[in-house]
């Protein structure tokens, strides 16, 4: 997919509060009819043969098609793609934030462009959080750790997604909500084990969990079909569903963190696979930190949490 389109709705007041909100975001093509998309051709598209002759529409001089299918919304379009995709612009009109995914991802390249109609804000930003629109970014710094404590077993849970993970990236745990570790994904083989590239060993079950920029759950909430955030080192964040979450009890030991005055702990599986991250990207085992080092973390303010919501009341964690 290259951009997404938005129509906006024909109330004057509804669409500038739409239109608004999503340029927040980066999206920055709106339209409040098909006309405005300038020499593209509206097909409709019942049968393999009305897909086989958008061949004939190669030479015509459009800037692409927009596609309507009658029911089928997956084998048609991954048929389109396969045969014009390069030759002719793609343009589909989403029915909903599910479709608009499917739109996304058909045969991993998607449609061009796809169209949206959000007729609220609410269903705006659904379009904005199922499709990852606009850079996503959280602000990591590096923590120095204070104390390092064997603690016996506990229940511990890995997350494994359904994308694959990249060195330096990893998710947001930690004791406290105002102090998340970035916890490295298991993307490195080692003589004893093969890699888990779409796995992060998260961490205790009590533990908190970042999901989105804002929000957090618990590691014992985490299901399959759940969306969470993964961070680069940089603080380049995605979002990415849950495939499943596996609970298992494990050694466990209790790190300590601190940086400009605030405190904070998490706990995570004894073992040479489980890492925290260096300031560099690069991993280091929760084996070998040692008091001094220095690892990433998202550190805040402490704040109450309402179902992982940030709440302004007066709360001391320890």
């Amino acid at each position: 997919m290259k951009k997404v389109i938005v129509k906006l709705p024909e109330e004057q007041k509804k669409a500038k509060e739409i239109e608004e909100v999503l340029r927040q975001y980066g999206v920055d093509t709106f339209i409040r009819s098909y006309d405005e998309l300038g020499s593209v051709q509206k097909v409709k598209v019942e049968s393999q043969k009305d897909i086989e002759s958008l061949k004939d529409l190669i030479s015509k001089k459009i800037n692409g098609v927009l596609v309507e299918t009658s029911d089928w919304r997956v084998i048609p379009f991954e048929n389109i793609i396969a045969q014009v995709a390069g030759k002719l612009e793609i343009y589909a009109e989403a029915k909903d934030v599910q479709d608009a995914l499917t739109l996304k991802g058909v045969l991993e390249r998607g449609v061009d462009y796809v169209i949206i109609s959000p007729r609220s804000i609410e269903e705006a930003l659904s379009y904005v959080e199922a499709l990852n629109i606009g850079n996503k970014k959280v602000t990591l710094k590096p923590v120095v750790i204070k104390g390092i404590k064997l603690i016996g077993e506990g229940s511990r849970v890995c997350v494994d997604t359904v994308e694959m993970l990249n060195p330096g990236e990893g998710m947001l745990v930690g004791s406290f909500s105002s102090f998340l570790f970035l916890v490295h994904a298991e993307v490195f083989a080692s003589k004893y084990t093969s890699p888990r590239p779409f796995r992060v060993n998260a961490g205790a079950v009590h533990s908190y969990i970042l999901v989105d920029q804002e929000k957090t759950m618990y590691l014992s909430e985490i299901k399959s079909g759940d969306k969470v955030l993964v961070s680069d080192y940089k603080g380049n964040a995605r979002i990415v569903f849950v495939g499943r979450s596996k609970l298992e009890r494990r050694p466990m030991v209790l790190i300590m963190a601190e940086s400009e005055g605030l405190f904070g702990t998490v706990i995570l599986q004894y073992a040479e696979t489980v890492s925290l991250v260096r300031e560099d990207g690069k991993p280091i085992p929760v084996t070998e930190i040692k008091e001094g080092d220095k690892i990433l973390a998202m550190t805040s303010e402490p704040a109450g949490r309402h179902f992982g919501l940030k709440v302004k009341e007066e709360i001391k964690e320890s």
